[in-house]
């Protein structure tokens, strides 16, 4: 049992490409920085790059080289904040019994690929609250599952992007669906229909098209989110809250235990176009609450009441610079630990980073599948919410 790994490498490599690729949203959606031969520890800070924004000038004629403007690249800290793993015992007995029907190999790569999957659907799960509680704004009808008739609503959300200043002709935005919602979309009749859509690919293989330059996903672990239970809030500012605000001052509410929550949507009696995100909630009668970027679409005056909206699901249209994934393989103790063979792979088309270890022990040994990783919505305004 000296080469454990070896043996197995080809069904863990497999495992990987399988694994990222089933039925997740987020994790393609967004950014991922990942690295298969670096090591990280919980707590660590990984940084990623970001360019200002540039300004320009009038060119005029001269015999000598302008300067030029200096350029600063910015950088970000995003902290792993999670050190997990799944551990798979076994002992000779099991080995011997598994050599005598489908063999260990096999028997162990379909478990190494389901704890890739449970660290996947983890990751995912982490990915989806994060970027419905940072979204901008929202669109849809709340306890409704979209697309009953027509696909209007993902032009809406996109639309949310496009006022907000993100591109959305890059190829680089995503709405990811529940399995409800998707196949809401796989019914429509005019999207089956080869002649309207210019393909076979949904009527023969299921797959979703792309609709109004944004690509389909799926995820099994779209939130649905139970609205906060506070009432009567009011905005509180004698001058009343400009345009463009995102931190807003309420009072005079009522809590009933939970009051505002981060993920609520909340609209104005003097907006009935826009609904607005809560990024950062507010569990007191008064207090500011922060909703997504770009903030309020028109000027609020002061004493104008706020209304939390219903429970909903949480689909999102995102842009990739949304949100960042970052992950790693567990770092070792200097010299090594007590494991007698380890493995890094990475999946080369979604980036997923995963360690497999081997500890022996006594008559008995172990495999570990583990990874590191923190996640951080960077930018609201490259969020909307679908609500279904």
């Amino acid at each position: 049992m000296a080469n454990v790994l070896t043996d197995l490498a080809a069904d863990i490599y497999t495992a990987a490409d399988i694994v990222g690729r089933e039925l997740v949203g987020f994790i393609p959606a967004g950014t991922i920085n990942a690295n298969g031969v670096e090591t990280a520890a919980i707590g660590q800070t990984v940084r990623s790059f970001a360019t200002r924004q540039a300004s320009a000038v009038n060119i005029a004629p001269a015999m000598t080289i302008p300067e030029g403007t200096d350029q600063t690249v910015d950088n970000k800290t995003l902290t792993l904040t999670k050190q997990r793993g799944v551990q798979i015992p076994y002992t000779g007995e099991d080995i011997r019994f598994l050599n005598g029907g489908a063999g260990y190999e096999t028997v162990y790569g379909d478990q190494i690929a389901q704890a890739m999957r449970t660290l996947v659907n983890e990751i995912e799960s982490d990915l989806a609250t994060e970027a419905y509680t940072n979204a901008s704004r929202a669109v849809g009808t709340a306890g409704t599952t979209p697309f009953g008739s027509n696909f209007d609503t993902v032009a809406e959300a996109r639309q949310i992007l496009v006022d907000n200043g993100m591109p959305t002709n890059d190829n680089r935005t995503s709405l990811v669906m529940n399995t409800a919602a998707s196949t809401k979309l796989r019914n429509l009749a005019h999207l089956q229909r080869v002649d309207q859509s210019g393909s076979t690919e949904l009527l023969r293989q299921g797959v979703l098209l792309d609709l109004q330059g944004v690509m389909m996903r799926e995820s099994a672990q779209v939130v649905t989110h139970t609205k906060g239970a506070g009432t009567g809030y009011l905005i509180n500012n004698g001058s009343g809250e400009a345009a463009g605000q995102t931190t807003l001052t309420l009072d005079t509410g009522t809590v009933n235990t939970t009051g505002i929550l981060a993920g609520d949507v909340v609209t104005f009696a003097a907006d009935s176009v826009n609904k607005y995100v809560v990024n950062t909630g507010l569990a007191a009668v008064g207090g500011n609450i922060v909703i997504g970027d770009n903030g309020l679409q028109i000027a609020i005056a002061n004493n104008n009441a706020m209304t939390i909206g219903n429970t909903f699901t949480a689909n999102i249209v995102m842009h990739q610079r949304a949100m960042e994934l970052a992950m790693r393989a567990p770092a070792k103790p200097i010299g090594g630990d007590a494991a007698v063979d380890v493995l890094i792979v990475q999946d080369p088309s979604s980036g997923l980073v995963f360690e497999i270890s081997v500890y022996k022990g006594y008559n008995k040994a172990m495999i570990q599948v583990g990874a590191v990783w923190g996640y951080k919505a960077w930018n609201s305004d490259a969020m909307a919410i679908l609500m279904g």
